[in-house]
């Protein structure tokens, strides 16, 4: 196994550590895991980079990079949503676009086409990085001055979700026509 595929496991890893962490309800718990899953979370970029430079890119990480995302942002949102710091609803709109976005990948996989990340899907991930972080760090040190950015960033995100999903479906819509008759 390659370095970088190492690196997309440790991510998959570093899940049942954060969930851990905050189910044993520890002073400052939420803050810990708020660090375990930053570590996690830096990982993502740092995987493909070196999957890239180094010439090591297989269907293996191809596989698990997304993966391993979609169960560090689906933890961390369920987990959010069970401390009462997000609406269920929150969580499932960023759930369900995954779902979808996968789904669409996959029909454009099975026509041999492969529908890569967009700008508006890393803004996408780096908004729901920076809001879920400040929601488990509490606003901190915004809170100071009792300024909840955590839920406008969460907002934000929400934004950059449903848009970004929209533009994956509009950009591949003629894989979707083209499969209507089958």
């Amino acid at each position: 196994m390659n370095l970088p595929n190492k690196i997309t496991l440790a991510r998959i890893f570093l899940v049942p550590v954060f969930l851990l962490i905050l189910s044993i309800k520890i002073k400052y718990g939420q803050y810990l895991a708020a660090v375990v899953f930053i570590i996690a979370a830096s990982t993502d970029g740092l995987d493909g980079y070196l999957a890239r430079k180094r010439k090591e890119v297989t269907k293996l990480g191809k596989f698990m990079d997304p993966l391993a995302d979609k169960l560090l942002i689906s933890a961390a949102l369920i987990s959010l949503v069970e401390l009462g710091q997000i609406t269920a609803w929150v969580a499932f709109i960023i759930i369900g676009r995954e779902f979808a976005v996968t789904g669409l990948r996959s029909i454009a996989a099975a026509d041999g086409v492969v529908i890569s990340a967009s700008k508006l899907g890393k803004a996408k991930t780096v908004s729901q990085i920076v809001a879920i972080v400040l929601l488990f760090i509490h606003d901190f040190p915004f809170d100071l001055l009792n300024i909840q950015v955590g839920k406008f960033a969460m907002g934000v995100a929400v934004f950059f979700t449903i848009w970004s999903g929209l533009d994956y479906f509009r950009r591949a819509r003629h894989l979707l026509k083209a499969g209507q008759g089958k």
